[in-house]
């Protein structure tokens, strides 16, 4: 179920006429202290761009950059008592800090701005894998992926299926999905990985996450793209053919969302998917209120947050 900002607001308002008329049921007060939000941030395909694009005249001139992005960040932690901060991948490439650092000052950054998880893409493995992984060292954050399996690889005792975040009473459970890696990366880089069904994967770990470890909500981090003309897995036939995951925060195809996009899953439960463009240039924002119950609803007003120059 979907509350609008106007109606959270007409809420809020009338609750502070009763008090000021002194006629308010002081039980529901009660129980309405009980309820809580989780607000979840997210980026994705950030690209190595560290720096905002130049003041050059071009399409995205002045917009993104990590210091604008801290500065977001810290503001919106500074308002709300829960927050999580995620990635859906293509952390590398894209700019000369790449090329030069290898991915070294993209991971320190992500672990200053407090990170709680990311997924892998694609051009993750751009340095192949041990590049990868000589700078996963600089990440105090977990990476995960369900429908990659990492055997006989050194990122096998590194990734994990999925991790689970406690903020307040509500336990989230996050896990990640990746594209298929052949006929995209070339297979030196990416070695021995083999590709899983990620629809089967996603599914049995949030079986899992839902019914063994009593997760509250169910967060993928994924990174097979919003849609395709084709038939070719995507965030959209992912959430259709979903159970027990509630909101997919996408990457791969770049694509702008303004707000969520909401789907019916297999059992006709809604799935909220997400995805903020790249390059940074957007930060994504969904509120996710609980209440006394863990049932959860959500106000959808900030789907993406633009970052400029202009805001450091």
């Amino acid at each position: 179920m979907n509350i609008s900002r106007r109606k959270f607001l007409q809420q809020t308002a009338a609750t502070s006429a009763l008090l000021a008329a002194s006629q308010f049921p002081f039980e529901a007060l009660a129980q309405e202290s009980q309820q809580h939000s989780v607000t979840i941030l997210h980026t994705n395909d950030v690209h190595s761009r560290l720096d905002p694009f130049p003041m050059d005249g071009s399409k995205y001139q002045g917009l993104g950059g990590v210091v604008a992005r801290e500065r977001v960040i810290s503001k919106i932690r500074n308002e709300e008592a829960h927050t999580i901060l995620l990635d859906a991948g293509d952390i590398f490439q894209g700019t000369p800090y790449f090329n030069y650092y290898k991915g070294e000052p993209e991971m320190k950054v992500m672990s200053l701005l407090r990170y709680d998880a990311a997924t892998l893409g694609n051009h993750d493995f751009d340095n192949g894998i041990d590049g990868l992984v000589a700078q996963m060292q600089h990440a105090d954050f977990p990476f995960v992926n369900c429908n990659y399996d990492f055997s006989h690889t050194s990122l096998e005792s590194i990734m994990q299926p999925y991790t689970i975040i406690k903020k307040g009473k509500i336990k989230i459970g996050i896990l990640g999905v990746g594209i298929e890696l052949n006929g995209l990366v070339p297979e030196k880089l990416f070695g021995q990985i083999s590709y899983q069904d990620p629809i089967k994967a996603a599914n049995e770990v949030a079986y899992f996450l839902k019914k063994r470890k009593r997760c509250d909500f169910i967060i993928c981090l994924s990174h097979l793209g919003f849609e395709y003309p084709n038939n070719k897995v995507s965030d959209k036939i992912l959430a259709k053919e979903s159970e027990h995951i509630h909101l997919i925060i996408g990457g791969h195809t770049h694509t702008f969302l303004e707000e969520p996009h909401k789907l019916k899953n297999r059992n006709n439960q809604e799935v909220l998917i997400n995805q903020v463009g790249w390059a940074g240039i957007h930060l994504g924002r969904i509120n996710i209120f609980f209440d006394n119950k863990n049932d959860y609803d959500y106000v959808s007003d900030f789907g993406a947050i633009q970052l400029a120059e202009n805001m450091i």
